[in-house]
């Protein structure tokens, strides 16, 4: 296991395969990224998760953009399960092309997924995101199908947008055997004025949620998140990074889509560029030394008083 400076050990890989998106979500914080200025190959993405795991960084998430836009996804999904020492291999993704990659991704050796489902309703789904509703739906199916486990929902709650469907989405989850995680809007990327409209507290559904709960767990290395077991089913809240809690607990670094280490996602100002040594020709040695400053630049964000 390595730790950074402040005693905070770094558990979790998030690495961008793509920014190409076909959802045109308004709250999306894309990674922290903007306008990447090359694309790494299926080798170099899989080079850096080997680098990573041999720091002890053995739980690695493909993100993006939408990761399953990327032709190569099977074949970078097949790269890094092939990895001595890989204990957790997951994706986020809108899940609108699962239905038809579900199983040779589970094949190939993704364990699980996150599918982003804000809403149950068509025509919020199409004003949100963009697109069809029931492309997502397939998607939860066949990848719930494909022995992917667990599949979880990530419902971004918003008001007057999707917040009065909080009970049946909590009931569509625990039907088609997933776990809906309830995320509270974050003011990452936003106006003021679009937070202000949008953001809603989840102070009243954790209240309810504790009252309906059989026990509630902790997830220790994830931000302290609590996660409550219902008679049907399980629901994960996620409250807003801002704040002192989440980045005392923090366990992540990130891999932008064009090779750059980055420590924190709230800021652009401590990039680590990895994959111009890699062209270059540095050794694994070089690259460590790499990966180890970026780790030595992390530090939380947000610090006690």
């Amino acid at each position: 296991m390595i730790c950074d400076k402040y005693n905070r050990p770094v558990l979790n890989l998030r690495i961008s395969v793509t920014q190409k998106c076909d959802k045109h979500c308004p709250y999306c914080h894309r990674e922290g990224e903007r306008n990447p200025s090359t694309l790494m190959t299926v080798d170099e993405i899989v080079r850096i998760v080997r680098l990573a795991i041999n720091l002890g960084i053995s739980r690695i998430k493909l993100t993006g953009g939408e990761p399953l836009l990327r032709k190569e996804i099977v074949d970078i999904v097949r790269g890094i399960n092939g990895l001595e020492g890989l204990t957790d291999l997951s994706m986020t993704t809108n899940g609108t092309h699962l239905k038809g990659l579900a199983k040779d991704l589970k094949a190939a050796g993704l364990s699980r997924v996150n599918i982003s489902l804000p809403t149950l309703d068509p025509d919020v789904y199409n004003s949100l995101m963009g697109g069809n509703l029931q492309d997502a739906l397939d998607g939860v199916k066949a990848a719930v199908d494909a022995g992917m486990q667990p599949v979880k929902l990530n419902m971004l709650v918003l008001k007057t947008v999707n917040d009065t469907e909080v009970d049946c989405m909590i009931e569509f989850a625990a039907q088609n055997g997933t776990i809906l995680q309830m995320i509270e809007l974050e003011p990452i990327n936003l106006s003021k004025d679009y937070y202000e409209r949008y953001h809603v507290g989840l102070d009243a559904i954790e209240h309810k949620l504790e009252k309906l709960a059989s026990k509630t767990q902790v997830r220790k290395f994830m931000q302290k998140r609590r996660v409550y077991v219902l008679p049907k089913g399980k629901v994960e809240l996620i409250h807003p990074i801002e704040n002192t809690e989440f980045c005392a607990n923090c366990t992540r670094i990130r891999v932008t889509s064009d090779g750059k280490l980055k420590p924190c996602l709230m800021r652009k100002d401590n990039l680590v560029d990895i994959l111009s040594p890699m062209r270059n020709g540095a050794d694994d040695k070089k690259l460590k030394e790499v990966f180890i400053e970026a780790i030595n630049k992390r530090e939380p964000f947000y610090k006690p008083n």
